[in-house]
């Protein structure tokens, strides 16, 4: 067999069997798909639907207003994607001329 199957996530087992799109591990009888995301992983999408990544170059759709400040971000300012957070505001990005910032994913787009 040329493809080697990864060693189970659960236990660690390297005795693993495929049955269909699933992996099995007989030891710890844990089952799942590798094509599926991992449950730890943070997926975070933009208002067309693409797939938001760290690095990323961002452009906002609508003027957004600072909350406890009166600046207000304008619609077209660009935004690199630092990190990824679960929660409200999945999105901590560095705007031009503004600074770091918690920005939710609704409101911007892929640039």
């Amino acid at each position: 067999m040329s493809e080697t199957l990864p060693n189970c996530p659960n236990c660690s087992s390297e005795y693993i069997y495929q049955d269909q799109s699933l992996l099995i591990c007989p030891e710890c009888h844990y089952e799942w798909d590798p094509s599926e995301p991992d449950e730890d992983e943070i997926i975070v999408k933009d208002i067309h639907g693409n797939q938001l990544s760290v690095g990323d170059k961002l452009t906002l759709v609508k003027d957004l207003r600072v909350k406890g400040s009166s600046i207000v971000l304008k619609i077209g300012s660009k935004a690199t994607i630092k990190r990824l957070l679960a929660g409200d505001h999945p999105l901590d990005c560095k705007v031009e001329g503004y600074g770091d910032m918690l920005i939710k994913a609704d409101k911007v787009k892929m640039a």
